[in-house]
């Protein structure tokens, strides 16, 4: 690779210049010979405009080429009354230098967002998990708190899904007894549990 041509003076009759805006209008009539000059000339500057935004090296090759292919692909754009082509070239290389680091910095944002969902996920499981089991507890302690009757009149209805009719049918009890008992004892079991109406 030859040395990298200096940022120009800006100064139009430069020799610099001139031969770097003939060398990118034969890139814009896809002459690859006048590719291979430019990429000689501007690929050290871009590089290293890239690597002091990137500062990952790897990355910064990367990100390098990507700019060079886009100077061979953009060639057409370049307008030599808007500025030189190192500077054109300088700042297609820095805004994709940036671009990459917001891109790496927002995937990084992404996971750490989706590692604290997955987190709080789990948290909020076994928190769930916690909660269900001290119910549970609660519930056999407000029944065992029940009379015989009303506790089993209670479970049959609402842990085996059975209607006032069947629970006095299993149990060989009057309905309306049945419909008292369960009546009473799911007052009881709401006080029990602490619920307000």
């Amino acid at each position: 690779m030859n040395q990298p041509i200096p940022f120009d003076t800006g100064r139009p009759s430069d020799p610099v210049r001139r031969d770097l805006t003939e060398t990118m209008q034969k890139v814009a009539h896809g002459d690859k010979q006048a590719f291979s000059l430019l990429y000689d000339a501007l690929a050290p500057m871009v590089f290293g405009i890239v690597v002091k935004v990137v500062r990952d090296r790897a990355q910064s090759e990367e990100v390098a080429q990507e700019v060079m292919i886009d100077l061979w692909r953009q060639a057409a754009r370049y307008r030599p009354d808007a500025g030189s082509v190192t500077t054109w070239a300088a700042t297609i290389a820095h805004r994709r230098a940036v671009d990459r680091v917001r891109s790496a910095q927002a995937a990084t944002d992404r996971e750490h967002a989706q590692a604290a969902r997955e987190h709080t996920t789990a948290f909020d499981e076994v928190a769930e998990q916690v909660e269900t089991r001290l119910d549970s507890e609660q519930v056999r302690r407000c029944l065992r708190g029940l009379t015989e009757l009303q506790r089993q009149a209670v479970t049959l209805a609402y842990y085996q899904g059975l209607t006032y009719r069947e629970v006095a049918e299993t149990l060989r009890t009057p309905l309306p007894t049945i419909k008292t008992r369960m009546r009473d004892g799911l007052i009881r079991l709401r006080d029990c549990m602490g619920v307000t109406t």
